[in-house]
């Protein structure tokens, strides 16, 4: 069908991610370090992407397009997952989407062990993921890198009640430490059951 739907310039866009927190739909992602229309069927075609953008990247265009899901895009809301790629080993030291964000640092057990992850601990942050025990090592020195290199504006750690998830805690309190800066930080410890605590 010929609808009004977003295009995105891959060459404008700068990565920084504002329009995938401003897509309510999930129409759009990271990828490969740029924003991506993912879904045809998502994007609703009102554009609330395009005020957010400050590198113009993103315009309308009228072209064939599968009909907006309105159903669908609510069966499958949205996931809090806002860049690509979360493993601690993997994300680049420095990224646009770094710039003034939250950075939740989770054990990659805790968004099984809690229902809501998603949309209480993920949405509106840069999420970064590890397991000490299996990938073993030491994440500190990465996540130094992470908050000199980039204005992080809080920390959050999400970890596990088991004791192999002291690592991840660990690891993000030397960093905070090693990166000379005072950034407001929490941990939330999450039980097999299903609760969790903030300290």
């Amino acid at each position: 069908m010929l609808r009004q739907i977003v295009k995105i310039d891959r060459e404008k866009c700068d990565g920084c991610g504002l329009c995938v927190s401003a897509c309510h739909e999930g129409a759009i992602g990271l990828v490969g370090g740029k924003a991506q229309l993912l879904r045809d069927d998502y994007c609703d075609g009102l554009g609330s992407c395009l005020p957010v953008c400050p590198t113009g990247a993103i315009a309308f265009e009228e072209r064939d397009a599968k009909e907006y899901d309105e159903a669908e895009v609510k069966k499958n809301s949205r996931t809090g997952l806002a860049q690509w790629p979360v493993q601690i080993r993997l994300v680049p030291v420095s990224a646009p989407y770094f710039d003034n964000a939250g950075l939740l640092v989770a054990a990659d057990c805790a968004a099984y062990a809690y229902g809501n992850f998603h949309e209480e601990f993920m949405r509106s942050k840069v999420t970064v993921i590890g397991c000490p025990k299996l990938d073993n090592v030491d994440y500190s020195e990465k996540l130094t890198a992470i908050l000199k290199a980039n204005n992080i504006k809080s920390v959050t750690v999400a970890r596990m009640e088991v004791p192999c998830c002291g690592g991840i805690e660990r690891a993000v309190i030397t960093a905070l430490q090693n990166s000379g800066k005072m950034i407001p930080w929490q941990i939330v410890t999450f039980s097999t059951d299903g609760r969790y605590w903030v300290e």
